[in-house]
């Protein structure tokens, strides 16, 4: 490895700000980046950034060109969706994503359990895939108990609707012939509690990380519309409060079974999991970092994530990660009305002062020559990092001060009580 390494970081939100400050922990990186928005805490690390749609693939290729950036590295779904990640490598930019083709384990939800399906992939729900919406309507009437309605595509995690949770089975069946969808996945509703595992993923190694939980109701005690994620946190070990290490362990063997189907992968692979009373089993693949989840692991992550990404270029083994045993807690400000109606350009003051210990990761924001202004989705996250997840979120609530007139947090993410909930929900599933 050189003495530095130029690195193009492509995406703006809250995720991409964490990679941004991974990253430039380590001396040896340069970072340049390219989003459709300007984030302030990308920008105030980067040498240099350009305003550039994360869909645009050739004029991100020619930026990394004129930078000369020697790896490059994507945050959003969207981009490697566009196949980002294919002309960055066909560039010669080695790129730490999958192409479009393997990014389907998560762009395409048809495929995703058709792929778990014949790979013989660990914890696949029932499913079963229709273009035909009344068939699909047919099946929601013939099939004994509840279902997860989900689109084959991208929905900005806002698309699936749970019967028997959020709708009933006759407004599943209203939303399907509404929306005129071109293919659904129908699959068994999972009961239990969520929780996912982010692995760094190159040359056939899987490096997984703590498990993480997000909340996506948009109110406190999960009430609500489903978000993109209020907040989120994880505990000083690998796994969460609820969980056992041989939970963990089955996580972690799902996502290494599924590198060894897909054994050119590279990037993160993160796994949604549904901790029932018989295990884990998978919600979804994403193909990328999550978003809060990203804001969790990252900045316990001991091990330099530049020489993650030099390794998984270089064609060596991933070094082994160390992470730094703290809990973290994020809560996310989101705009007022967000996620159904968000009122989209105002303008907001963050006071990065008013944060204390804990961090500031600015998410959908622009940043113009006046200000701060909001866009459609979250504004921002603060994170507590402490020894325990009492400690960090206590952290992370004092750190809201940070939040001006007009955002919206979820406060109960990370308390003592709604963990509490989390393990006599896990206890009585299992029958203990």
């Amino acid at each position: 490895m050189s003495d530095s390494e130029t690195v193009l970081l492509v995406g703006g939100g809250g995720r991409e700000h964490a990679i941004a400050r991974a990253l430039t922990d380590d001396p040896a990186c340069d970072l340049y980046a390219c989003a459709s928005n300007r984030n302030p805490g990308i920008t105030a690390l980067a040498e240099g950034f350009e305003t550039i749609a994360e869909t645009a693939a050739e004029e991100i290729v020619a930026y990394a060109t004129d930078v000369g950036a020697d790896l490059a590295i994507i945050g959003p779904e969207s981009a490697l969706e566009a196949g980002v990640a294919d002309a960055l490598d066909e560039a010669g930019v080695y790129t730490f994503g999958p192409d479009a083709d393997a990014a389907r384990i998560e762009t395409d939800k048809a495929f995703q359990r058709e792929f778990m399906q014949s790979e013989s992939i660990p914890g696949c729900p029932d499913f079963a895939v229709f273009d035909d919406m009344d068939a699909a309507c047919d099946y929601i009437d013939d099939y004994d108990g509840d279902l997860a309605v989900k689109p084959a595509g991208l929905t900005g995690g806002k698309g699936v609707k749970v019967i028997g949770d959020q709708v009933t089975a006759e407004e599943a069946k209203t939303y399907l012939r509404e929306n005129d969808y071109e293919q659904v996945v129908l699959e068994e509703r999972l009961v239990g509690e969520e929780f996912t595992v982010q692995a760094f993923v190159a040359n056939g190694d899987v490096r997984p990380t703590p498990a993480v939980q997000d909340h996506k109701r948009a109110y406190e005690g999960d009430e609500g519309p489903n978000t993109g994620g209020m907040g989120s946190y994880s505990d000083a070990g690998p796994e969460l409060p609820f969980m056992t290490t041989a939970d963990y362990a089955d996580a972690v063997e799902i996502l290494e079974a599924t590198v060894d189907a897909l054994p050119d992968y590279k990037g993160v692979l993160y796994g949604q999991f549904m901790l029932g009373a018989d295990g884990p089993k998978v919600v979804e693949f994403n193909a990328r970092f999550g978003d809060p989840e990203a804001t969790n692991t990252l900045p316990v992550l001991d091990t330099s994530f530049l020489d993650v990404l030099t390794a998984a270029r270089d064609g060596e083994p991933l070094p082994q990660l160390e992470f730094a045993g703290k809990a973290t807690v994020c809560k996310y400000a989101v705009p007022e009305g967000y996620p159904t109606d968000p009122k989209s350009g105002a303008k907001i003051t963050v006071d990065e002062d008013s944060v204390g210990d804990a961090l500031l990761f600015y998410a959908s924001v622009d940043e113009r020559e006046d200000g701060l202004y909001t866009t459609t989705s979250r504004s921002f996250a603060v994170v507590g990092v402490a020894d325990s997840i009492e400690e960090a979120e206590k952290q992370a609530e004092d750190a809201l001060a940070a939040a001006g007139d007009g955002l919206r947090v979820r406060h109960d993410v990370g308390k003592p009580d709604l963990v509490q909930r989390r393990i006599d929900h896990m206890a009585e599933l299992r029958g203990e």
